[in-house]
């Protein structure tokens, strides 16, 4: 049987190279990391910054030959949303030499953070507040450096000769944010950090447990590896000290245990996080980076690899305008951003409504994405999606390996079912989610057009 195997493998390896040979473009990935952390005084997502204790990262690939090339972009922020995220793709794309919606920018939302939205920075720039808020001239360096890293990644970019996927079960860390009383309605909401007892002893609730990894391959040398969990990636913030917390650690951990480059992505975890396993004391941290690199290991341990060929690679977008949340009314927020008596922080969720509402008034879509690699789907969506949207996208084509990465756009803030919106709850409540129930059925029906072959 082994020298069947042998044998077999030998055979896919000579079409490969006859393929080649042919003139079919040959099918190559690139890596990038950039430095991401904020400088001493710049502003995260909720204090400024005091201390770097752990450097934020800006990784990602670029995959050639299929086409024009392919990025994938995960940041370590909190969320990149509006202008931030249109100027992000453009300057990668133009890096590339590809267009910009072959472009995809992810964050994995940790906390301790910066944010970045250049729509919203110039609102705030106009009542004196922005710098409060945002260091526009730092995330313009990221971004700088992340495009010179693109064009560097793709002069270094490697063949591809065999695809790998594996998945594994990660234990102990997500859990149901939230927890449905007698009559329907959120009872508890189950935040990362929960230090009551009672309310950490209820049901996991539903979770998808389960982390995917693919792998790109020259022969049996790995080249880059991507993972993809869903969870809220805070157990502890609010310090001043920037850090990419425990999904962030479990990344670098297993990049450094194995030499072979990792970029990780934050799935649909908008309703989930670790309260139920994290009380919130600062020991957790590395408790929950553990468990999550044990679960890299193990999908890394059950990969299997098949060959890949420039043709078995597609990319698939689908354009959606979603239903903006019937609560924003733009009189309003304009008038409380230019509240000089109003609280700061006020004005600055004005200003980001607000740039959100102007542009679903003035028509524009958001663009959800699929990536095809063989008989694996990457989905890529945007905001704090519900962790049932990614359920319901491995429901739709049970045949395929199907990953999802969220948290593109971070304008629409959360995104819940039709129904979470009559159950109440944080995530879905008008300072939370800026769309409409109606959202569901206008995602859904986009990722079945993206997953139907």
């Amino acid at each position: 049987m082994v020298s069947r195997i042998a044998a077999l493998m030998t055979g896919l390896a000579a079409c490969f190279m006859q393929a080649q040979a042919a003139g079919e473009p040959a099918l190559k990935v690139g890596v990038f990391d950039v430095d991401a952390s904020p400088a001493i005084g710049s502003p995260m997502a909720y204090n400024p910054t005091r201390e770097v204790q752990l450097p934020l990262r800006c990784r990602g690939v670029v995959l050639t030959g299929a086409d024009t090339p392919i990025v994938l972009c995960a940041v370590d922020w909190i969320g990149i949303g509006n202008d931030g995220q249109a100027e992000f793709r453009r300057a990668l794309a133009e890096a590339a030499g590809t267009t910009v919606d072959r472009v995809r920018v992810h964050t994995l939302h940790q906390h301790d953070a910066p944010h970045c939205d250049f729509t919203a920075d110039r609102l705030l720039a106009e009542q004196g507040i922005n710098a409060e808020f945002f260091d526009a001239a730092f995330n313009r360096r990221v971004i700088a450096n992340a495009a010179a890293a693109v064009r560097s990644a793709i002069g270094a970019a490697r063949p591809v000769t065999h695809l790998g996927l594996g998945e594994a079960e990660v234990e102990k860390v997500a859990s149901t944010r939230r927890i449905l009383g007698p009559d329907g309605k959120v009872q508890y909401v189950r935040y990362t950090a929960c230090p009551d007892p009672k309310v950490r002893d209820m049901p996991v609730g539903t979770i998808d447990p389960m982390l995917k990894m693919i792998s790109f391959w020259d022969g049996e040398t790995p080249i880059a590896a991507l993972s993809y969990y869903a969870t809220h990636p805070q157990s502890y913030y609010l310090t001043g000290k920037a850090n990419p917390d425990f999904p962030g650690m479990a990344r670098n951990a297993r990049q450094d245990a194995t030499g072979v480059p990792h970029i990780h992505f934050n799935g649909a975890g908008g309703d989930i996080g670790a309260g139920k396993w994290n009380d919130g004391s600062h020991a957790n941290r590395q408790v929950l980076a553990d468990r999550v690199a044990a679960g890299m290991e193990r999908a890394w341990k059950a990969t299997k690899k098949t060959p890949i060929a420039a043709a078995d690679v597609s990319w698939k977008v689908a354009s959606v305008a979603l239903p903006v949340a019937p609560h924003l009314d733009e009189a309003k927020l304009v008038a409380t951003l230019k509240d000089a008596a109003a609280k700061h922080r006020d004005r600055a969720i004005a200003a980001n409504e607000l740039a959100w509402l102007r542009r679903c008034k003035a028509g524009e879509t958001i663009e959800l994405a699929c990536l095809r690699l063989g008989s694996a789907r990457v989905l890529h969506m945007p905001g704090e999606l519900f962790v049932e949207y990614q359920l319901a996208a491995q429901k739709l084509r049970p045949d395929l390996f199907v990953a999802m990465a969220a948290y593109g756009d971070y304008a629409p803030g959360y995104i819940g079912t039709e129904i979470a919106y009559s159950q109440g709850g944080y995530e879905t409540e008008p300072r939370s989610s800026l769309v409409a129930p109606g959202v569901e059925r206008v995602l859904m029906e986009a990722m079945g057009r993206l997953l139907r072959d």
